[in-house]
């Protein structure tokens, strides 16, 4: 007999919410057979299993979740692994000129944000020596008065 999972199984292993779960599965991304009264418990299956484990890899991936079931859709089609290798090099490809596209706005927000930062400290520095004057002035003043 197959291994079998129920929803509160896959949660607890993937640390996931039931929600998220039935959330994939409203995606089309896992299809549980359905047991008990009136179809009310999910039962997961191993392939089960496994697509959820892809999804979330994909994720972690920055991959989206129609090109995580595109890229594993694929995989439930016949063997002939060039086209889902191709297409998951695709995928690939376009998610790390996005990332690069993020990286160098970054870098420029940062250098944005140094620049800020280094000014600010510059008129601190003004302001803080202006006050000090003042400061030393006001002493004098009643040093001598004494």
């Amino acid at each position: 007999m197959a291994i079998t999972y129920s929803i509160s199984d896959l949660a607890r292993e993937f640390d996931l919410t039931t929600r998220a779960i039935r959330f994939y599965e409203d995606l089309g991304l896992l299809q549980p057979e359905r047991s008990g009264p009136g179809g009310r418990n999910r039962v997961y299956s191993g392939r089960d299993r496994t697509r959820l484990k892809l999804t979330l890899r994909a994720k972690r991936l920055g991959l989206s979740l129609t090109e995580a079931k595109e890229i594993i859709d694929m995989y439930d089609s016949p063997r002939d692994t060039g086209p889902q290798l191709q297409k998951f090099l695709a995928v690939l490809a376009d998610h790390q000129k996005q990332l690069e596209a993020q990286m160098t706005d970054l870098q420029a927000n940062m250098d944005e944000l140094k620049a800020h930062q280094r000014e600010a400290r510059v008129l601190l520095g003004k302001s803080l020596s202006k006050s000090d004057a003042k400061s030393n002035a006001a002493k004098g003043k009643k040093d001598h008065a004494e």
